[in-house]
């Protein structure tokens, strides 16, 4: 006959044990996080000089076309993306400040100072193409 009701000891960790290696853990990232804070800011620049990038080739067929750049972003057919505080995952917002018949420029401004220290990331890209930080976070 076969017991119905057996124990079976189970191998397990204790609170304590697992609340130990928590504090740890959480001691190990508040040592890391502030030289990670640079990285984070650069990975995070990314982003900006891709938008930039696409609104420069747009800019580009649009001047194929129609022999000057644009000041209208509509015109170009590009959408900024949704910014974090419109529910979007975009930490910046762009802007074309001057366009002629053979000049432009636009910006991505952050909205999120990534490293706390007041100063909010700037990028550029004018006629030729090639992004350019303005100010550094």
């Amino acid at each position: 006959m076969k017991r119905i009701n057996q124990r079976h000891k189970v191998d397990a960790f204790n609170l304590q044990e697992v609340l130990t290696v928590l504090a740890i853990i959480g001691i190990l990232l508040l040592l890391a996080l502030p030289s990670l804070m640079p990285l984070i800011a650069r990975t995070k620049s990314v982003e900006a000089q891709i938008q930039l990038k696409y609104l420069y080739n747009n800019q580009t067929t649009h001047r194929y076309l129609y022999s000057k750049y644009s000041i209208d972003m509509n015109e170009l057919d590009f959408e900024p993306p949704k910014t974090t505080k419109e529910n979007g995952s975009s930490n910046y917002v762009y802007e074309i400040l001057n366009a002629s018949d053979v000049t432009f420029k636009a910006r991505a401004t952050a909205i999120n100072d990534f490293d706390g220290d007041g100063i909010f990331n700037v990028w550029e890209i004018d006629e030729n193409g090639n992004p350019k930080q303005i100010t550094k976070d």
